[in-house]
Order: structure tokens, then sequence, then C-alpha cells
């Protein structure tokens, strides 16, 4: 059905007309749906949005448009209230709404997708952790805020490339080697050199060795190097020789540096295949660095960047209105931005991409927008073709319960795998504890219901909020929670499954209108709109807070009706149960979160 063959298609038509009939040449006509259904199903702001053209009050623009669509609809008009300060909100009649059940069942976990930007192809980088350090809670923001969009442009009909990038090389990495040179030797008298680390590894501390992951093993080194550069001078020439080193081929070192990033990637894997992350390429810094230094040769050959008296290369931003940043150093040693330059360059031609996105901190926003900037005096796409997602602070509850940022300085850095397993123990404690379970349903449940419950706790908030994680709180069976969501769609299948019967396609709905049920129906008619205004804020709260809704209108109808009570008005109520379960898992889906069979 097109807009223009429902009713608010034809509400619409008729409000344009009225509105030309006063002498308005372009009328503004929109509906959105009320927050609360006390207010209709369809609201509009006619009234106000023409009130300069109209030159009334809204107030009577609203009078005035509400009795010109009584008179044209006649019998067919739906209940029209007037709301200050000039709203006109509709009530549609439980007939609109009496097929979405069936339509709902038929379309199953497509029900909700859409092909708006099917003729797009979008590449979206995020996470990208360092491999110097283990992940923490701001990677875990990021790697579910980066994949949560992936798959909101895909329910959009998008085409979706997710990548990273590996910053693999620079001084970061030569402080790693240095910290594990001098500091896992089995025995002190061991020289702390590459050359005899090559010749005996065996006398060098593996991860297995001190019963550590991976990732955390390679964060140890690191951080034991960096505190020695920082503490001597001569340590700091070694460290950075090995730099020099690195970049001019020598074989012991780039040996080094191979082992310990294999397992800086065995343990960053293993926690990204928990989340369910998917990146479907890598770009290695050290594959791309030196490219950037040819795109500011091209600047400044078309006049876009200034070089300055030292030698150092300069943008000019001036008309961005965006604040100039060194391209190259006065010894010609490129930036990050540089290499920035280039690779996005790389991924536009790699992917033959329309739409370019990086999910990055806030603190980059600048460095983001100057980028843009850059690419576009540089003839790499235009600027409104890149955008910057960030995304709030990740903190932990404070003894206040408020926000206490994470600091690497007092020890508060909290690691991915760590709290994804102390979400996991309580899950085992509070919830598991007083049920028998199979053995699979003892190793699988708990980690389903884990990675649910920090999922939904990151996701639902607005993505530029703050988020204060809190183990105990997002493990709530009952409260804005994901084992909350799980919890009601268990219950949905119990009831489809007491049953005992094959749900009907087409039951005779028109059984449940006027009844409690209708409210959950006509909540269920809007996923598809939550699936596009999502996709407009790239943020996918809006779904989480929907699919809260949903699961309380369902559960307050619960409340009220019987379902299985042996009726004929029981084949209606199972298919709106069934359609309940379709919408909650493919809003689920959207979020990653995978949805269970028993609770």
């Amino acid at each position: 059905m097109t807009p223009e063959d429902s009713l608010t298609g034809k509400i619409a038509t008729l409000l344009t007309a009225y509105l030309q009939e006063k002498g308005v040449p372009l009328p503004r006509v929109s509906f959105e749906r009320p927050a609360s259904s006390e207010h209709g199903d369809w609201s509009t702001n006619v009234a106000m949005a023409n009130t300069g053209a109209l030159g009334q009050a809204p107030m009577v623009t609203a009078a005035q448009a509400t009795q010109y669509l009584q008179d044209k609809l006649g019998t067919d008009a739906p209940k029209i209230e007037i709301a200050k300060p000039g709203f006109i909100n509709f009530f549609l009649p439980d007939s609109d709404y009496l097929g979405l059940v069936s339509g709902i069942l038929t379309a199953g976990h497509d029900y909700g997708r859409n092909a708006t930007l099917s003729k797009e192809r979008w590449v979206v980088e995020h996470t990208s952790p360092n491999p110097n350090k283990a992940m923490h809670l701001g990677h875990l923001r990021n790697n579910l805020v980066g994949m949560s969009i992936v798959r909101l442009l895909e329910w959009n009909g998008a085409t979706v490339s997710c990548d990273a990038v590996d910053n693999n090389r620079g001084i970061a990495i030569a402080k790693l080697m240095w910290g594990f040179i001098a500091f896992m030797r089995k025995d002190e008298a061991t020289p702390a050199t590459v050359e005899e680390w090559t010749a005996h590894p065996e006398v060098w501390e593996t991860p297995a060795d001190l019963g550590q992951v991976p990732d955390v093993f390679v964060a140890n080194c690191y951080s034991l190097g960096e505190k020695d550069f920082k503490a001597d001078v001569a340590v700091e020439a070694k460290v950075r020789d090995l730099v020099v080193q690195w970049e001019t081929n020598d074989a012991d070192v780039r040996q080094l540096w191979a082992f310990l990033l294999k397992y800086s990637y065995e343990g960053m894997g293993r926690t990204l295949t928990r989340l369910g992350n998917r990146w479907d390429k890598v770009w290695h810094e050290s594959d791309h660095y030196q490219a950037g230094k040819d795109y500011v040769t091209q600047g400044l050959a078309k006049g876009v960047f200034v070089k300055l008296e030292d030698g150092a290369v300069l943008t000019n931003l001036e008309q961005f209105k965006l604040a100039d940043t060194i391209l190259l150093k006065r010894d010609g040693t490129a930036l990050y931005i540089t290499q920035d330059i280039a690779l996005t360059d790389l991924k536009r031609k790699y992917y033959g991409a329309d739409k370019l996105v990086w999910v990055i901190g806030p603190e980059q926003s600048l460095a983001m927008q100057q980028l843009f900037a850059v690419c576009e005096q540089l003839g790499i796409g235009h600027r409104t073709d890149y955008r910057h997602i960030s995304y709030g602070y990740v903190g932990l509850k404070a003894d206040d319960g408020g926000f206490k940022k994470m600091s690497s300085r007092e020890g508060t850095v909290v690691l991915i795998d760590d709290i994804l397993n102390d979400v996991k123990n309580r899950i085992v404690t509070e919830i598991m504890a007083e049920r028998e379970w199979s053995d699979e349903e003892k190793e699988a449940l708990p980690e389903k219901l884990a990675m649910a419950a920090v999922k939904f706790a990151f996701l639902k908030p607005d993505r530029s909020q703050e988020v204060t994680f809190d183990v105990e709180q997002s493990t709530q069976m009952r409260g804005d929670t994901g084992v909350y969501l799980l919890y009601t769609n268990v219950r949905l299948k119990s009831i489809m499954q007491k049953s005992g019967k094959a749900i009907e396609t087409t039951p005779d709905m028109s059984r449940l209108a006027g009844g409690p049920a209708m409210e959950l129906v006509r909540l269920l008619s809007k996923f598809p709109e939550v699936v596009e205004h999502s996709k407009s804020d790239l943020s996918v709260h809006h779904v989480a807070q929907y699919l809260l809704s949903v699961c309380s209108t369902f559960n307050a109808w619960y409340a009220k009706e019987i379902i299985l009570d042996g009726s004929d008005v029981e084949p209606a109520r199972l298919a709106l149960v069934k359609a309940c379960s379709i919408v909650i898992e493919n809003g689920l889906s959207i979020m990653g979160i995978e949805p269970v069979g028993k609770m």
C-alpha cells in the first residue's frame, strides 16, 4: 500500500489542499508518531509550521483544518483531537491495524527491513585496537556501536563492509619489543638483545609459561617497556633505535615484531569472537604509512597546503572554518593525518564506496573534520561522503553511584574479558542457581545471557551519552536490561509451545478489536519506522528503547487477558504472541543479541 492509499496519505493530501486554499503556496505538511498512545496514532504540527504564512494563531488553524478534514472525509474521518499549542492528533480505527499481524507473520524475520539504502555501498571502520594493549571497556563500546551501525545499515538495504586499522608500527610497538626483551628473560644473566632472542628464544617467557592470556601478556610487556623508556635515557635510545631498525627492515627486529604481534592478534581475536565482531579487511599501518607523503606533495603543488620556513607542511582550512594542523614535521616525518589521507583514498578505490564512516571517540572530532576537509581539497571525495560517529565515554560506577572515568594511572582500567566474565559469573550464581540445567545449557546459556546483558547496557543509551556500567544492574530479570528482553521472549515462546497448536497466519483478527491487545498491535506497527529513525541518527538506542516498550506492553496485556483459554479468540491472540516474538527477535538481531530458548 502506498502512502497515498492510506488514511494518513489522504489526510496529508487534504491538508495540503486546505493550506493552498488559504493562500499558502508551498505548504509544510508532516506527520510523526506521538511519544504516548494517549495522543493518538499520528500527529501533525501543520498549524504551527505554517503560522507565518497564515497570519493566525495555531489553535485557530488547527480547529479550521480539523473541520475541513471532517467535512471532506465524512464517515471515513478518524477520531481527531486538538492539543496545545496547535497539534492535530489522529486516532485511527482498530480496523486499520487488523491486517498487520498477518503481515508480520508472513514477513517473519524480514519485518522491518527496507531498501532505502539499497543503491549505496557503505564502509564502517570500528574498534581498531592498538596491538600493544589488551582491550578495555572503551574498546567494548566502540565495537558494540560500530557493529550495531553495520547491522542497522544492512537492515536499511545498504551493502556494508567493515574494517579496522592496525597501528602495528612506531614507538609504541618498539616499547613493547623492549619490554619483552628486557623483562621476560627467564635468567637475568641472559643478554637483553634482539640478537640473543633470535638465537635462543626458549630462554624468554611465553604467555603459557606465565599462565597469562596472550593479549594481557603483550600489554604487560608494553607497560614494563614504557616505564623503562621514561626512566632511563639509555633505554630511550635503544627503543628509538628499534624503530629505525624496523624501518630499515632489520631481519631480527622484524622477526621479534611478528612474534609479539602474533600473541596480540590471538588475544584480541578471542575477545572479539565472543562479541560477534566482523571485519572484512584489516589495514596494517606498516603497509601504507609512507604513502601519505605523496599526497602532501600533491597538495603543495595544488597550492592547498603551506610549507613553513622550518620545512614543516601546514594545512590551509580557513574556508572550512577549521583550525589548521601540521601534515609533515620539519624533519619530514609523517603524522597520523598524513597516513589517514592515503588510507581514505585507498578505501574509496578498494571498496568503490559511496559513504565512509569512522567510529572513533569524541576526542578525535576535530582531527576527523580536518581529515575530511583535506581529502576534499585533494579531490578524494567530498566531505559529505564521510562521517565521524563518536560515542560517550565509558566509566565505572563510583561509590556514590556516579560516573568514574577509567584511568591507567589509577589502575581502574577494566578489560573486556574481565567484565564479560564477571557478568557471566553473576548470571550463573543469581539466575541459574535455582534450576536444573543440562550440560549443554550450563555451557552455552550463561555466555548468551552475559552477551545480552552487556550489549544492551551499552546500546540502550544514545551513543553520545556517557555510560556507567553496573554489573549488578545489567543482569536484572526485571527492568531495562537485555536479560529482561530475553526473558519476555522466552515467555512468548513458552505460550506458543503450551498451546500445542500451529499458529494460524490469517486468523480472524477482528476479534481483538476494541480490546486490550490493540495497544500491542499498534506498537508492533511502529517497528519499521523505528528502524528508519535509527538509520537517520546512526544509533540503535531507538531500537533498544522500543523493545523495552514492546516487552512492557506485552506483559501488561498478559496480566489482563488469558491467552490460552480455548475460545475462538485464542487463534488471534496466539498470532499476536508470535508476531510480538518476531519483532523482539528482529530488534535483538540489530543489536547483535542472540535469543535463547529457556531461562
